[in-house]
């Protein structure tokens, strides 16, 4: 399952841009909106100040278990009560990269508990990654997630557990836009 998508940020789109901080690294260009579509369309420039691409992939760290209970719990994307999102695209350091897959899995999983952190927070905070280290662009992950807006405490919770762990000394750029759905 290998499916394109591109995030537009600019004068319009179905989410306002409530917040956007540069975590690590620079920022990107500040816009009242973002609009998430499947690529493939014209972007045009006129208004847009960025367009990242990330296309969804396999899981690439997780065992089966991990995938079956992601699966299970996980809610869909799109909900009327989740009016929040949160877009944070994520660089990691050549270190990552030079790591074998299973090194990477151990920091990942082992020390991080990546899945298991993640795993507290469903069904109530939905989420997706894009892959985009392959597809030339600044970062390598697009992660996406919403929420109802009473769920924005945890969602806090989640991000700064995840921020804390092992896995985070590997980030090099991190920007944090914090988002409402429109109408």
């Amino acid at each position: 399952m290998r499916s394109l998508f591109d995030f537009v940020g600019g004068e319009a789109g179905k989410w306002r841009v409530l917040s956007a901080a540069a975590v690590r690294g620079a920022p990107l260009d500040p816009v009242g909106y973002v609009d998430v579509r499947p690529a493939g369309g014209d972007v045009p420039a006129t208004g847009n100040a960025w367009c990242l691409k990330g296309q969804i992939s396999n899981l690439r760290y997780a065992t089966r278990a991990e995938v079956t209970a992601l699966r299970s719990s996980q809610e869909s994307l799109g909900r009327t009560q989740a009016r929040r999102a949160a877009l944070i695209p994520i660089r990691k350091t050549p270190a990552w990269w030079d790591l074998a897959q299973d090194e990477r899995r151990a920091i990942f999983e082992d020390q991080s508990h990546h899945t298991e952190v993640g795993l507290r927070y469903l069904p109530a905070i939905a989420r997706q990654l894009y892959h985009c280290r392959d597809l030339a662009q600044p970062f390598d992950f697009l992660t996406w997630f919403e929420f109802a807006p009473e769920s924005a405490d945890a969602f806090e919770e989640l991000v700064a557990t995840l921020r804390s762990t092992t896995e985070w000394q590997y980030v090099d750029r991190e920007v944090d836009l914090r988002l409402e759905r429109q109408g």
